[in-house]
C-alpha cells in the first residue's frame, strides 16, 4: 500500500443522456490522471439522472448487465490512464432482479471488484426499494494497488454498522458514492441540518474506525418525472481524514474535481493513541443483531 495516495472525486450533474455523462466521466478522469491522482471516486448512479424520485416499469430500461458496455468503456479507461476507479451503475443482474452496484477497475480493463448496495431506503423522492434489490455481497473491501477498498453507496453512509464492518475486515479506506440532495419546499435552517448531518455522519465514521472517507456526491436540480418538486442534489463532495478532519470539500451547485493528497501512514499513527478497536467489547453486543430492544 502506498504512503501517500492522490484522490479525486469527480462532482458532476446530469449533461442528459448516457453518452453525455460518460464524456463527461471520461474528461475528467483525463484531467484526474494528469493531475497526478491514481483513484477516482465516482458518483452514485453517474449515467443517467436520479430515477428513482418516482416508481416506473420503464426506468428497468436503463440497467445493464456487469460487465456490459459502461464497464468497456470505464474500464478501457483504467487501463490507458493507469487509474484505480470507483464506479457506479444500475445492474440488470437478471429478469426481475436489479442493484444499486459499485463497481471498481484496478489500472486494467477487467473488473478487480464489486459491492452492492445494502441498505435501500424507500422515502419520498428516493423510491430505492422499488429498483434495487438489497446487496448480497456483504461489507468485503476490494483488494487494489491502492490499499483496500470499503467501498459503500449513499444510504449505506448513515449506518456505523457498515463502515464498522469495512473497518474490521482490513480496509484502508471508506468511499461512498452519493446521490442526495434537499426537497426544494425545505427552508434553509433545514437544508442546513439536512447537509450538516450528512456530512458530520460520515466524519464520525471516519473517527471511529481511525480511516481516510471519500464521499462523491452529484449535483444540479433533477426535474422529477412525475411533476413532483424535484431534487436539488447539493454535492459538497468532501474528503476525510483518520480523525474526522476536513482535508478538502466541493462546492454545493457545480461540478467540481476534487483532487486531495492522502496520507495513508496516518491511520497506523491515530489507531495508536486511539486504539477504539481494541477496546471494544465484543463479549457485550449481542443484542446489536435485534431490530430493537422492547
Amino acid at each position: 500500500m502506498t504512503k501517500s495516495l492522490r484522490v479525486a472525486l469527480l462532482q458532476e450533474s446530469d449533461r442528459g443522456s448516457v453518452a453525455a455523462n460518460l464524456d463527461a466521466i471520461e474528461a475528467g478522469l483525463r484531467a484526474a490522471a494528469g493531475k497526478g491522482a491514481r483513484l477516482v471516486l465516482l458518483q452514485e448512479l453517474h449515467n443517467g439522472p436520479y430515477f428513482c424520485q418516482h416508481e416506473n416499469t420503464a426506468e428497468f430500461d436503463r440497467a445493464e448487465p456487469i460487465p456490459g458496455p459502461s464497464c468497456a468503456r470505464i474500464g478501457a479507461l483504467a487501463a490507458e490512464l493507469q487509474l484505480v476507479i470507483i464506479a457506479s451503475l444500475f445492474e440488470r443482474r437478471a429478469a426481475g432482479i436489479y442493484h444499486n452496484t459499485a463497481v471498481v477497475f484496478d489500472c486494467a480493463k477487467d473488473i478487480c471488484g464489486k459491492y452492492r448496495k445494502m441498505h435501500i431506503p424507500d422515502d419520498p423522492a428516493y423510491y430505492e426499494k422499488f429498483y434495487f434489490t438489497p446487496g448480497d455481497l456483504g461489507f468485503q473491501p476490494v483488494p487494489t494497488s491502492v490499499g483496500k477498498l470499503g467501498v459503500l453507496v449513499c444510504w449505506d453512509q448513515w449506518y456505523p454498522e457498515a463502515a464498522r464492518l469495512m473497518a474490521l475486515a482490513g480496509a484502508d479506506l471508506l468511499l461512498y458514492p452519493t446521490a442526495i440532495g434537499w426537497d426544494p419546499t425545505d427552508d434553509e435552517a433545514e437544508k442546513a441540518r439536512q447537509r450538516d448531518a450528512w456530512i458530520t455522519v460520515q466524519r464520525g465514521h471516519a473517527v471511529a474506525n481511525g480511516l481516510p472517507l471519500l464521499a462523491c456526491n452529484r449535483t444540479g436540480f433533477e426535474a422529477a418525472p412525475d411533476a413532483g418538486r424535484g431534487l436539488q442534489f447539493w454535492g459538497s463532495s468532501f474528503v476525510a481524514g483518520p480523525q474526522g478532519e476536513l482535508l478538502a470539500q466541493a462546492a454545493t451547485e457545480k461540478p467540481e474535481l476534487l483532487i486531495v493528497d492522502i496520507d495513508m501512514a496516518r491511520s497506523e499513527a491515530v489507531r495508536r493513541i486511539w486504539p477504539f478497536l481494541r477496546d471494544r467489547r465484543i463479549d457485550a453486543y449481542d443484542d446489536l443483531l435485534k431490530r430493537f430492544r422492547d
